[in-house]
């Protein structure tokens, strides 16, 4: 629906002078609303009702506990002009989907303190494409102060009301990320909808590798409802890792072995800025900045497993996902070339560990996932194979490849996942082994992950679904030996193993110990499953030129149209 234009100089802040509403809000669609089934408005009580301007059209406004409802008022028409009643469907939108109210005001020169009232702003989420979110306006108009204060108070003690939304932020930006634009990113599209949305923040910028760890460690946060990272999966890694570590020293956990960690006290939020952005785009589906920050103002909270790295009794590190082999190979080549931009380092990283592509002589130990719902049915039946996967297994010999991950790891270049059967928040990892192979089978394998085929479907590649794994190279004397590679590398001592831990290089001279621990931090966002729900929506519009009513049922994201009599399908993302 397109917002009330009355020319002038207009503001829809409270109390500022400002030239636009929103400069990134767009107009309403000219549909009925529905984000989801539409409330049943006979069984909610009314708190108010009036008439207001929306669009061009002077509406009956009702405001009930869990919907914005709203119906042109029209003069009387003959009995029977169906095109009237068409015409006039009633539109709403539910009160969850705002988040943000604000008197709107129309400045002139002259006009030093408050300008003339105009009307209501309602600053509304969206739910777009492929699982994208996006913010929009809803301009009611109407000139009385009087009026639009009852109004206005009212949307305020609502939005005060979802009590899980954050009121302050503590922000975590890298400016390294990716092109250095992560500052751009934050302070032109996260920001301004962050101060829209009234959330009071605290931004630190990083200084270099490992600061949000001793910023977090020293940091606060009692004041803080959670904490954003604005940066790629390292600084998002990093920052997570920061905060578990601050739980456990809070709850007095020994953080030198960690058996038990102790979930995280405040949710994260990932704004990505880097150049894969793993963790943002798994949690989505899609790497949107708006889309997270969105995410993060509504105060949708997923819980995500998190895998904790070890060595020989020591903690190293929590993390989502991590490679062993070709992946560590390759993410330590690219360090070396920093003066490089990211992506063309990484290719040249990439091609290069191909070039030199050799196995791992490993033996690698797991523990197998059971279900714990199917574990209960099978002992339930008496089954007795109820206990049979409680063994560790092990297998050995030379690997390319080992991926071991808690979460689906999406990105551009794998657009299925690097593990698309593993889910945010079920308790397992995917162990993926690439065991020794020629070259060229190696590469169909790697380029298999950017297309809709199956990416394990060859010979030499093994998955398992896990809760634990230890991989103990055999010997050293394959081990990542800086000094074959252009010259040293800083952080290599001796001869170690490189492991690509969320981006970030991990190297360890011994066997690593890798354990999933379900639900240990609270992200900021919905799980695809969520998103992707199968409600039916319903959506009426009338098609003017066409004289059709036209009706439009999503289910499963099949749109059908029905237009004068003729039903037609389509398949598509909405």
């Amino acid at each position: 629906m397109p917002r009330g234009r009355r020319g002038g100089r207009v503001s829809a802040l409270e109390g500022c002078r400002e030239e636009e509403a929103s400069p990134a809000a767009d107009a309403v669609p000219s549909v009925l609303w529905a984000s989801g089934q539409q409330p049943e408005a006979a069984a909610e009580l009314i708190l108010l009702r009036g008439i207001f301007e929306i669009g061009r059209d002077s509406c009956d406004v009702v405001l009930s506990e869990r919907a914005l409802r709203w119906q042109p008022i029209q003069p009387e028409r003959p009995t029977g002009d169906s095109k009237y009643n068409f015409l006039h469907k009633e539109e709403f939108i539910e009160l969850k989907d705002i988040f943000s109210v604000k008197l709107k005001r129309r400045y002139s020169v002259k006009q030093q303190r408050s300008g003339t009232l105009l009307g209501i702003t309602l600053f509304i989420c969206l739910k777009k494409e492929q699982n994208k979110l996006k913010d929009s306006t809803l301009d009611l108009i109407n000139l009385s102060e009087d009026h639009c204060d009852v109004w206005f108070r009212q949307f305020k003690k609502i939005l005060a009301g979802f009590s899980d939304r954050p009121k302050s932020l503590k922000i975590v930006l890298n400016p390294q990320s990716h092109k250095k634009e992560a500052t751009q990113v934050y302070y032109e599209k996260v920001e301004p909808l962050l101060k829209i949305a009234g959330i009071k923040t605290d931004v630190t910028v990083t200084e270099y590798e490992g600061h949000a760890v001793s910023l977090l460690k020293e940091c606060e946060l009692q004041g803080f409802d959670g904490v954003v990272c604005v940066g790629g999966d390292g600084s998002s890694s990093e920052v997570a890792h920061a905060l578990l570590l601050s739980a456990q020293k809070n709850t007095g956990v020994e953080t030198d072995s960690i058996l038990t960690p102790v979930r995280a006290q405040l949710p994260l939020g990932v704004i990505p800025a880097g150049s894969t952005n793993v963790l943002a785009h798994s949690l989505h589906g899609i790497s949107h900045v708006v889309t997270a920050t969105l995410h993060i103002i509504m105060g949708h909270i997923q819980p995500v497993d998190v895998c904790t790295f070890s060595t020989t009794g020591k903690f190293l590190r929590f993390g989502f996902s991590a490679m062993f082999g070709f992946g560590g190979r390759a993410l330590a080549l690219a360090e070396k070339h920093r003066w490089m931009s990211p992506n063309q380092r990484m290719d040249f990283a990439v091609i290069k560990a191909l070039a030199k592509l050799k196995p791992e002589e490993c033996e690698i130990s797991f523990l197998p996932f059971n279900d714990p719902q199917d574990l209960e049915e099978r002992r339930a039946q008496g089954s007795p194979k109820s206990d049979c996967n409680d063994q560790w297994q092990t297998i050995q010999g030379q690997f390319l490849n080992v991926s071991i991950m808690a979460i689906p790891c999406l990105c551009s270049v794998a657009p299925r996942g690097l593990a698309p059967n593993t889910r945010l928040n079920n308790g397992s990892m995917a162990l993926i082994i690439a065991r020794n192979t020629s070259r060229p089978e190696f590469i169909k394998h790697l380029k298999r992950y950017a297309s809709v085929k199956n990416q394990f479907n060859f010979p030499f590649v093994e998955t398992y679904t896990v809760e634990e794994v230890k991989v103990h190279p055999r010997s050293n004397s394959s081990g990542h030996n800086p000094e074959e590679e252009d010259g040293p590398h800083e952080t290599a001592t001796g001869s170690s193993f490189p492991w690509n831990v969320d981006g970030d290089l991990m190297e360890v001279a011994s066997e690593v110990h890798v354990r999933v621990h379900p639900r240990l931090i609270n992200l900021y966002g919905k799980s695809m499953e969520e998103m992707n729900d199968s409600k039916l929506n319903l959506l009426l519009y009338f098609h003017e030129e066409e004289n059709a009513l036209i009706v439009l049922v999503k289910t499963h994201f099949i749109l059908t149209f029905e237009e004068k009599g003729v039903t037609s399908k389509q398949e598509f993302i909405c």
